[in-house]
């Protein structure tokens, strides 16, 4: 019952009740049951005993960004790419499932990801589920869609993606990490290999690495092509089309040498 309330809500009705308005009126003002503010004007620890554990900087009165900004930058790449949301358990209690499907390819990406989770909520649990080639890492908190307002019913590339005023701010002040989980998530570094014959009729084989990011959500490509902009990382991207209910998919490449380079410098392996 208690931890229904956030903690401002809480804060709040103690305040007005130490300010000398019954409990009554605090509770019409408020919608707060009286015995439940009896409890908490008796015990003042039940009144921030869920601040670490539910607070949630997005339904504070003044809505807030997480407080680790570069972790959650990260988090939101491998959301868009390969995360979602569901009900956890009995969907009546309101708890959300942020779950994100790593490859058992990378043990190490497993780890990135539930080391970013666990930075966003550090007091909750991290889970990770094995299942046929990859794991499935997951945390339960009511207020996952708080911080993932682009959750919503069907699949991201039927519904438009954009982002929040205040994660384009997270996104402009840590395009790498954005990027990271991007291509952590929808993304590989690659060798090309070209085949060229030489005047004397030999031949010579050229291999040189790029990065491709791959999705079917124009509105996610552009997001990852923008903060590449940011990082002044030059790209190209090209559109392979399905066919039949085979969805288009939105390709982009970074091959030259120095930008390769530049990614190299932050993307980092998935181990």
């Amino acid at each position: 019952m208690h931890a229904m309330y956030s903690p401002h809500v809480r804060r709040d009705a103690v305040s007005l009740v130490d300010s000398g308005i019954s409990h009554a009126e605090v509770s019409r003002r408020m919608g707060i049951n009286r015995s439940t503010l009896r409890a908490w004007t008796r015990d003042r620890s039940l009144v921030d005993r869920y601040a670490d554990t539910d607070h949630c900087p997005r339904c504070e009165p003044i809505p807030a960004p997480p407080g680790r900004r570069d972790a959650y930058g990260y988090l939101l790449g491998l959301y868009l790419g390969d995360g979602c949301l569901t009900p956890a358990g009995d969907h009546t209690k309101g708890v959300w499932r942020l779950r994100v499907m790593c490859s058992d390819a990378w043990p190490g990406l497993i780890e990135l990801c539930a080391g970013s989770m666990a930075a966003i909520r550090p007091d909750h649990k991290v889970s990770r589920v094995p299942s046929t080639g990859c794991t499935e890492v997951h945390s339960n908190w009511k207020h996952w869609p708080c911080l993932f307002p682009q959750h919503g019913p069907g699949r991201k590339h039927d519904r438009t993606i954009a982002l929040e005023p205040w994660q384009r701010d997270i996104v402009e002040e840590h395009p790498e990490q954005f990027v990271r989980g991007l291509v952590h998530s929808d993304g590989s570094r690659v060798l090309n290999r070209i085949r060229r014959s030489l005047p004397d009729g030999g031949v010579k084989h050229y291999e040189y690495p790029r990065y491709h990011f791959t999705n079917v959500s124009a509105d996610i490509t552009a997001l990852f092509t923008d903060a590449l902009d940011l990082l002044g990382v030059p790209w190209r991207v090209h559109t392979i089309k399905g066919n039949g209910s085979r969805r288009d998919k939105h390709v982009v490449s970074v091959s030259q040498r120095d930008a390769v380079a530049r990614m190299d410098a932050f993307v980092g392996p998935k181990y």
